[in-house]
């Protein structure tokens, strides 16, 4: 990049827990005009992946560049250690704005000694510490925060301070309180005015935000996170009722599926399981459970009714955070900044809604968790209308931000530079993706290896696993693992899957002498 060319502005978008086929322009049972106008005005990645389907470990790669074996953050309450390098202060020293609006999820909801924890109780609710605290956090030097996902007793935080100065003094009866003073029995519908839900709170204060970088004529990178379709499965009206579950395509099991899987896969569909021999009580969060029970408000089991109406209202959630989406992309154009800025939209890891006969997350690396809408706009540089199945993982983002902008990549970050790709110039810049999940420090610990056409999964210290062929099997049905004529086939993509974990170490210094 010359002296005489403006640099870009980076603007990330993303859900939480968003399906890959919730968009309406490739999915015409659910409406989301602003995200097909970036689907139009951009190019969507048909194969993008996250590295973990929870939450903290891919956020944390997002802003490291590097996997959740490699930055720390292994698993939902561990913390991203304060001294790993992260994106934002690579843009900070090259003179950019860096913010996040909305959801960050680095770090737990409980805090010791050894490892605190700005996003735990009682910090997390004390709202004079958060009027007084904006950042610098993890790289960016502005913050606005809030941890709860719909009615959770998670709230605080800028949010609950935005809430009471915008007259919603009272805020504290939409949610649920740790002493439980709220209704179990509310599902579906959430009672809070549109007005006051953090969709409208992310969109507004980050386009407060986008306002003051081009008053004051600054480059930016700001992340507006939003924090919906994530469950409890709640929309204010009239979203909840958008869509009517008899018109959708819900979801289901097929048939004898499991009995070629590992065995936890088959056993989740058993009311009271047994998972003790992996350490684990089928109670954990998101570990392995009863999918027949999914604890939901006052429900303890899932009946037909609500298999059904949560995907109804799942997307209600979707339809109304791409209104929320579009004003922002409006704020764009009001600003005059659309030209100059790269857009890329997408969430943290999937979610599973009744495939296979599972909900929520966990460690089961089907494409419906772990694979991701993914959209990049940029206009006159990324082409617009353009579908690409070029590999992508949210490990790749930061050092693809860094490229576009003329900065040096760390050698830390063991992502890979996408910008070519996401230009057109190039098919492809990485040829497999890696996902890894570890729910606690046990047994529960696998790695998925997925190219072109195939997808291989292996357990730590276990016989079984799942090799898959996405071409002739796309809804991952028939588990190849124990199939006799499929054994070359799996040696090699074991083989694979080994190159791929050695290319995938970071040279965190250049050797600067032979000895």
């Amino acid at each position: 990049m010359t002296s005489s060319e403006k640099r870009p502005n980076i603007l990330l978008i993303t859900s939480d827990q968003q399906h890959w086929n919730t968009i309406g322009a490739f999915n015409s049972e659910i409406s989301t005009p602003n995200l097909d106008r970036l689907v139009k005005e951009g190019t969507t990645f048909n194969r993008a992946y996250c590295p973990n389907p929870t939450c903290t470990p891919s956020r944390a790669s997002i802003v490291t560049g590097m996997y959740p074996s490699q930055h720390g953050a292994w698993t939902l309450g561990t913390k991203l250690l304060e001294d790993r390098h992260v994106v934002g202060d690579d843009f900070q020293q090259a003179g950019y704005k860096t913010s996040l609006v909305g959801k960050a999820h680095f770090q737990p909801l409980q805090s010791t000694e050894e490892y605190p924890s700005l996003e735990a109780y009682p910090t997390l609710q004390d709202l004079d510490f958060w009027r007084e605290f904006n950042g610098p956090f993890y790289g960016f030097d502005t913050v606005e925060l809030a941890r709860n996902h719909t009615n959770e007793a998670h709230v605080g935080q800028h949010y609950a301070i935005w809430m009471e100065e915008n007259g919603l003094k009272n805020w504290r009866d939409y949610f649920l309180a740790p002493t439980g003073n709220m209704d179990p029995n509310e599902t579906y519908k959430w009672k809070i005015p549109e007005k006051y839900h953090y969709n409208n709170w992310i969109a507004e204060r980050s386009n407060a935000m986008l306002e003051d970088y081009k008053n004051n004529d600054e480059n930016f990178f700001l992340w507006a996170s939003f924090f919906d379709p994530h469950p409890e499965y709640l929309a204010p009206e009239p979203w909840d009722s958008m869509y009517d579950d008899k018109e959708l395509t819900i979801p289901t099991m097929t048939p004898g599926e499991h009995e070629k899987n590992p065995p936890h896969f088959g056993k989740t569909q058993d009311d009271n399981p047994d998972f003790s021999d992996l350490n684990e009580s089928g109670f954990g969060i998101h570990g392995y459970r009863s999918h027949h029970y999914y604890e939901y408000g006052a429900k303890f089991k899932l009946t037909d009714y609500d298999k059904k109406k949560l995907v109804s209202t799942y997307y209600g959630m979707v339809s109304m955070l791409d209104k929320y989406v579009g004003k922002i992309l409006d704020k764009l154009d009001e600003l005059g900044l659309t030209e100059n800025t790269i857009v890329v939209f997408t969430t943290d890891h999937g979610h599973l809604f009744g495939q296979h006969g599972l909900q929520a997350k966990g460690g089961f690396h089907y494409e419906d968790l772990i694979k991701l809408p993914f959209i990049v706009r940029y206009p006159n540089h990324v082409p617009a209308g353009r579908t690409s199945s070029a590999i992508q993982s949210l490990v790749d983002l930061a050092p693809t931000f860094l490229s576009f902008c003329g900065l040096p990549i760390p050698h830390s970050m063991s992502g890979v530079d996408q910008k070519q790709v996401w230009l057109g110039e190039k098919d492809q810049a990485r040829d497999h993706a890696i996902c890894e999940f570890r729910h606690e420090a046990t047994t529960i610990h696998q790695k998925t290896f997925v190219d072109e056409r195939y997808k291989i999964t292996v357990y730590y210290n276990q016989t079984y696993g799942e090799l898959f062929d996405l071409e002739n099997d796309p809804g991952e049905i028939n588990n190849l693992w124990n199939e006799p004529e499929f054994a070359e086939l799996k040696s090699t993509l074991l083989l694979k899957y080994i190159w791929a974990e050695l290319g995938k170490e970071p040279l965190y210094m250049p050797r600067i002498w032979h000895a």
